[in-house]
């Protein structure tokens, strides 16, 4: 029987200095590693900001708005806007489970009950510069909705989860169109908010025939184990939920019958889609918009690598210096601070060559504009030590 209760252990490692030292020097390879991938990062994700608005902005000036009931073929081949209720071929359906919806996607979502390891490390160097590493792995039952590998546990034994029969999957209605024409599945993936789809006797019965423990609904959610208050290791919860029809707009290339990925000019492509009757203008700046935040997510990742590559570099001076504790503590935050001074001082300038690569003006332009700003900070700071040497008393 399985203890109701969470457990955990606690183990202690010791690692000596020299291999302490060792481990410090083969991350300087690391951190080189980080710092190249976070400059090629940075530098392409400018290029690749700088492309997809640019094509946006292209797009945005060229499409032009078609009536959906029909297809004009002297449109194939151009940027189109079109409109109007979706339709499907028929419902879609999700045969494990008897069940079928009539709107565009419909999604099932499965968790299982499992064993989840969390694990907290407290480290101390002692004197001498050996590291002890106190390690309390905790075990957890947990909801997932993915496979939880109770392999790899440090302890196993006693914390061993099942297979997941079922996995959370998205089936698509075949034959979607909008209007006269023919949706693709690319532009339907990621399209609409799922509503839910309560389950019913019918995928009860369905279930229950393929597994050994009890099926039951609660709140319109399929339960499989005994009791859905007290959910034991192997237990599932399965949902479902659907994007129904609805009214759509498409910034597309109009292709054939149906619609295509248009190619811009700058090599990027445009193929948008939105729900509700949206119009093509408010559809592109929700695509600038989405571009100018990926681009600073990008960014921000970049940046974090590079921080990362300098930290890496950098620690062999705090280990050398830990043979004293203190003075390794010491030295380790100065080696942060001038890997945050390099970051600093260093992605700046990577982004500002991306848009002097991509786009001169601008690059030149902020390469001034962070000159003059860091001559003016030099300044400052020089007239405020001289204006402390004035006052009376000073040495």
């Amino acid at each position: 029987m399985e203890n109701p209760g969470n457990d955990q252990f606690t183990e202690v490692t010791n690692t000596s200095w020299f291999a302490r030292l060792g481990q410090a020097v083969g991350g300087v390879l690391i951190g080189l590693v980080f710092i190249v991938v976070s400059i090629g990062v940075l530098f392409w994700n400018e290029g690749r900001a700088i492309r997809t608005a640019q094509g946006l902005t292209q797009g945005e000036g060229i499409v032009r708005s078609v009536p959906g009931d029909t297809v004009d073929p002297s449109n194939n081949g151009r940027l189109v806007h079109v409109t109007g209720m979706l339709s499907t071929g028929g419902p879609v359906a999700d045969p494990d489970f008897a069940i079928r919806a009539g709107g565009v996607r419909l999604e099932r979502h499965v968790e299982v009950y499992q064993w989840k390891e969390e694990t907290h490390s407290e480290t101390r160097t002692k004197f001498g510069g050996g590291e002890e590493r106190t390690t309390t792995y905790k075990y957890v039952r947990t909801w997932s909705d993915k496979p939880i590998d109770s392999d790899r546990f440090k302890e196993p034994r006693g914390h061993t989860n099942p297979v997941m029969t079922y996995r959370s999957r998205e089936a698509l209605a075949a034959g979607t169109r909008l209007g006269a024409f023919a949706v693709p599945n690319s532009l339907l993936d990621d399209f609409g908010q799922a509503k839910r789809l309560p389950a019913t006797e019918a995928q009860v019965n369905a279930l229950q025939n393929r597994v050994e423990k009890p099926v039951s609904l609660n709140d319109g959610v399929l339960y499989v184990g005994r009791d859905p208050s007290q959910p034991a290791i192997g237990d599932m919860r399965i949902s479902f939920s659907e994007v129904p029809l609805q009214d759509a707009s498409v910034v597309a290339a109009q292709s054939g019958t149906g619609f295509a990925p248009f190619p811009t000019n700058t090599g990027t492509t445009v193929e948008l889609i939105s729900p509700g009757i949206v119009p093509a203008k408010v559809m592109f700046q929700h695509a600038q918009e989405e571009n100018v935040t990926m681009t600073w997510v990008l960014r921000l990742i970049g940046v974090i690598f590079m921080l990362v590559g300098f930290s890496f570099m950098l620690r062999p001076l705090a280990v050398v210096g830990s043979v004293i504790p203190l003075l390794g503590d010491v030295i380790g935050a100065g080696a942060f601070f001038v890997a945050l001074v390099c970051t600093i001082a260093i992605a700046p300038v990577v982004i500002a060559f991306g848009w002097l690569w991509y786009r001169p003006l601008i690059g030149i332009g902020v390469l001034v504009a962070g000159a003059a700003a860091t001559w003016g900070l030099t300044r400052l700071l020089h007239r405020r030590v001289a204006a402390k040497k004035a006052l009376p008393g000073a040495v």
